[in-house]
């Protein structure tokens, strides 16, 4: 990774030894050799960078004495936030393409109606007034692309309890 020298001289300020830093690295390494869609990382070198500290976090954990300077620089950048982790925001995404196909495949107006009330929010009958339908049409599609969604969803081996509970069906 071109941004590993950066990296290391972070794990220097914070007084984390060399070879605690190498290992860092390599089990950083490791973890990015996992990652299937490299191609949905915006920004792989802050990807790096935070699978580093977040190794780094669980090491602090897991580590009887820590030296007072390492945890106030760790303080410092804000490292103990409630952010996800690298690999949850690569899941998620992976999810999101996968719910994404799924409505793509969707019978035409059952898409369009499931998009507008899902993803775009609009009501009923907002949607009943735009497609020029009934309500009962609206309501019926939208439970119909719904129940299509999940079984395409099961067909393809996804797990609905991880996409219930990321909301991503209500």
């Amino acid at each position: 990774m071109p941004c590993e020298h950066l990296v290391r001289a972070w794990l220097a300020r914070s007084l984390v030894s060399q070879s605690d830093s190498d290992d860092l690295i390599q089990e950083a390494y490791c973890r990015l050799s996992n990652v299937e869609a490299f191609e949905q990382i915006a920004r792989p070198d802050a990807f790096f960078f935070q699978t580093v500290r977040n190794l780094l976090l669980n090491h602090i954990r897991r580590a009887r004495l820590v030296r007072i300077e390492t945890v106030a620089e760790l303080d410092e950048l804000g490292l103990a936030d409630n952010a996800p982790s690298p690999e949850r925001v690569t899941g998620a995404r992976r999810d999101l393409e996968r719910v994404r196909a799924c409505i793509a495949d969707l019978p035409e107006r059952c898409r369009r109606v499931f998009e507008l009330r899902r993803i775009e929010g609009l009501s009923q009958r907002e949607i009943a007034e735009r497609l020029g339908v009934n309500e009962n049409v609206v309501e019926y599609e939208v439970a119909r692309g719904l129940k299509l969604v999940v079984k395409a969803l099961r067909a393809r081996g996804g797990d609905m309890a991880d996409f219930s509970r990321a909301g991503a069906v209500r």
